[in-house]
Order: C-alpha cells, then sequence, then structure tokens
C-alpha cells in the first residue's frame, strides 16, 4: 500500500513540473538548477544547421530550437558537406563547373572562395593555420590552400574508384599532421602522412562519408548503406557499433554525418534516399545506444547529408 501511495504522489508530482514548465518556464529552470526535477524532465532541443539534398532541393537550413526555419542558403551546385566556423560563418565545398570551396556569411555574403582545376570537391576543412584543406577528386587528393588561394601542399590520396565522383568526401589534417579521409566509394578509411604514404586504413565500410579519431586514438566511421556507427582501435577492432537493429523507429537507411557532442553523445545524420518520408532524419544517441532526441519533418525536407548541431 505504501509502495501504491508513493507511486501515486510521484505521478502527481510529475503533473505539477509539468504544468509549471509549461505556464512558468523560469520557474521551472530554477528548479533544474537546483536538482528539484529530473534530467530527464528538461527537454532537449537543438539549433540544427544541415545541407538537404536528393528528392528535395539541393539547400542549405538552419532551424531554431522549435524546428522552425530561421536561414536559408542555396549553394552555387551539388554541395553536402559543410563546417561552421567560430565566426559563424559557414564554410562548404561545391561540385559543380566550377568546383571548389567558399565561405559564407549567415546573410549568404561570400568572404572567401578557391577554385579548383579538378573535376569536383564535395569535402574540405579550415585548419587551425587559417588555411584550408580541400578534397580533391580526380585525381584524390587533399590540397592545402592559404587565405589567398594559393595551393601550398598536395598530399596524394589513395582508393580504387577510377570515376572522380566517389573518390573522397570528409578529410580531417590530424594532429601529427597526417590526413584521415573517407573513401565513399571504395568503402575505406585510410590514414596518410604528409607524402602520401598509407599508415593506416580500415576497409570493408560502405559509402563512407567520414571518419573522426578520438581523442582515445581510436576512429568513428559513419558506415553509409552498412545503417551503423563504429568506433575501432588502432589494431582495427570494433569496440564500439550503433545500428539500425538498435532502433527500427529510426529507419536508419544512409548514416550520412556524425557530430561528437559536448555532452559525450552523438548526432547523426539519417539519409533517407529511397525512404524519403519515413524516419527521423536526424537523432542523438548516447554511448548506452539510448536514443535522447530525435528530428524529422517530411514536409519541410526530403533528406539530408550533413547535420550540425550550432549549440555546440
Amino acid at each position: 500500500m505504501e509502495m501504491d501511495a508513493a507511486g501515486e504522489l510521484c505521478k502527481i508530482a510529475d503533473m505539477k513540473i509539468s504544468t509549471l514548465r509549461k505556464f512558468v518556464p523560469g520557474f521551472f529552470l530554477m528548479l533544474l538548477a537546483a536538482g528539484f526535477v529530473r534530467a530527464a524532465d528538461a527537454e532537449i532541443k537543438h539549433r540544427l544547421l544541415f545541407f538537404e539534398y536528393g528528392q528535395g532541393p539541393n539547400r542549405m537550413l538552419e532551424l531554431d530550437g522549435d524546428g522552425k526555419v530561421v536561414w536559408e542558403h542555396a549553394p552555387l551546385s551539388i554541395a553536402v558537406i559543410f563546417e561552421v566556423q567560430p565566426n559563424g560563418n559557414v564554410l562548404y565545398a561545391f561540385g559543380g563547373n566550377p568546383t571548389g570551396v567558399r565561405e559564407v556569411t549567415r546573410k549568404g555574403e561570400e568572404v572567401w572562395k578557391y577554385i579548383s582545376k579538378c573535376p569536383q570537391v564535395l569535402g574540405c576543412q579550415r585548419l587551425p593555420n587559417g588555411n584550408t584543406l580541400v578534397a580533391e577528386q580526380g585525381p584524390a587528393q587533399a590540397v592545402e590552400v592559404n587565405p589567398k588561394g594559393e595551393v601550398v601542399h598536395v598530399t596524394p590520396l589513395h582508393t580504387n574508384q577510377e570515376h572522380y565522383h566517389l573518390q573522397v568526401r570528409n578529410i580531417h589534417q590530424l594532429p601529427n599532421g597526417n590526413i584521415l579521409a573517407a573513401h565513399e566509394g571504395e568503402g575505406a578509411v585510410r590514414e596518410v602522412d604528409q607524402t602520401g604514404k598509407v599508415v593506416w586504413e580500415y576497409t570493408g565500410v560502405e559509402n563512407a562519408g567520414d571518419a573522426q579519431r578520438l581523442a582515445n586514438g581510436n576512429t568513428l566511421i559513419s558506415c553509409g548503406t552498412q545503417k551503423r556507427v563504429i568506433e575501432v582501435t588502432p589494431d582495427k577492432k570494433i569496440v564500439w557499433e550503433f545500428t539500425a537493429a538498435d532502433a527500427p523507429e529510426l529507419n536508419i537507411t544512409w548514416v550520412s554525418s556524425i557530430q561528437q557532442l559536448k555532452n559525450g553523445n552523438l548526432l547523426i545524420g539519417n539519409f533517407l534516399r529511397t525512404q524519403e518520408g519515413k524516419g527521423s532524419h536526424a537523432f542523438e544517441v548516447t554511448r548506452d545506444k539510448k536514443v535522447v532526441w530525435k528530428w524529422s519533418d517530411h514536409n519541410l525536407i526530403k533528406s539530408l547529408t550533413t547535420v550540425r548541431a550550432l549549440e555546440e
């Protein structure tokens, strides 16, 4: 009887907290800070920036925490990968003719651009020294460009893909100066030194769009149409993975991007190619595989590629 009474009191308390949160948000925040409200009662909201791509228009959209569009930008041509700069500007690669990388303000004003001589660029990264790393395709290579648009270094990349379009996607310069590249068409991730020598690789994945080296030395890989994210050790052992089977309700179709959040969770982009209208476009998952947040708006977009939480 005492257990039943306690349970009823908890239900009443939860109802009152819910009412306070709705009508007195400031008071709810005070309760949360003081520890009187469980963390689970705090609604997760993410400000999102993403590229829509596929059956819908190729465009960049920014949403506020309530899912309302607050900014829209049309890229020069096919664009799927971007990076938000500390000043709020957005750096993205564009793959048309011409092809290259540009940086724009939130007003859509172009403040920097590099035009490449290769057939297509779809990946890029702004380096700590102010230069920009460009993932060129045809041939596959990582080109470092200074703010004046001058090429200062070229690192050859290796892939078995002869056609340029699927040779390389996201690339990252590691603290040791090496390049970590995701080779989508081959389904491989490789680390090469400044001369292009392969010093580490992981193969056997599908449509690898990104690979990120973690502080512990492991590598996080988005395995595209294998519908999973994996963490592998330097000796190539899988120590963590999240698959479509872990959360069927998400309809994971193509893992297109990964963002490590400050709380240790992962924000994952789900490219719903051929599955438009079903499942979630993006979701946040904990390391114990709990989905704590998900987002979809099938009236707004068909599918997305890279997605980022801006409050990070």
